[in-house]
């Protein structure tokens, strides 16, 4: 509980509020040290994002949708430099973020040490990987890693994963809006586990 000031309740809501406001966030967190060993006893093969500074709502939201439709069983998030989990969230995601599994970390970089530790192979998408994202194996245990369209993924996150992929473009643009390389790379994965 915490005093606020009565001219901040009356402007922060409207109508009678009675001196009592409660926040309530749009989305339950999961810790992913009790989904990651969780997907394991249920007998099934992981499938994880790891969202890399992923500041677009909307982005965000698709990506999260994409996520759940695929089959994916977690996104972990960094606590900053990640998209507000907003209402435009929800509404983009089709009310995905309200069943997939959102890990917030504090430390996306001990995060990635864990999933490796828990025997999942880490993939980057980065345009300036040699190896097309279908010559990789995604039938065993896997997570990936997106980036920032600005940026992509960050250097210290590239030097964690296991192999970097690349999706080709044949036009001149030289990069994909992240969520569709989010559901390129879903559902090749897909598509490899199905048929394996």
């Amino acid at each position: 509980a915490q005093y606020v000031p009565a001219p901040k309740i009356n402007f922060i809501c409207s109508g009678n509020h009675q001196g009592v406001v409660a926040y309530l966030a749009m989305v339950d967190y999961a810790r992913l040290e009790n989904v990651i060993p969780g997907i394991f006893e249920e007998g099934r093969t992981p499938l994880v994002l790891v969202f890399d500074r992923i500041t677009d709502v909307r982005n965000f939201g698709a990506m999260v949708r994409t996520a759940e439709c695929a089959g994916a069983d977690a996104v972990v998030v960094p606590v900053q430099n990640s998209a507000a989990l907003n209402e435009d969230a929800v509404k983009t995601s089709a009310g995905a973020l309200m069943t997939v599994p959102i890990c917030r970390e504090e430390n996306l970089k001990a995060a990635l040490h864990y999933l490796k530790a828990s025997g999942i192979k880490i993939f980057a998408a980065s345009e300036k990987a040699s190896m097309e994202y279908t010559q990789a194996d995604f039938t065993g245990p896997t997570a990936f890693i997106l980036g920032s369209e600005e940026d992509g993924v960050s250097p210290e996150f590239l030097e964690l994963c296991d192999e970097q992929v690349r999706i080709p473009l044949m036009g001149q643009i030289d990069s994909l809006n992240v969520s569709v390389a989010n559901g390129i790379m879903l559902y090749e994965a897909l598509r490899q586990r199905r048929q394996a």
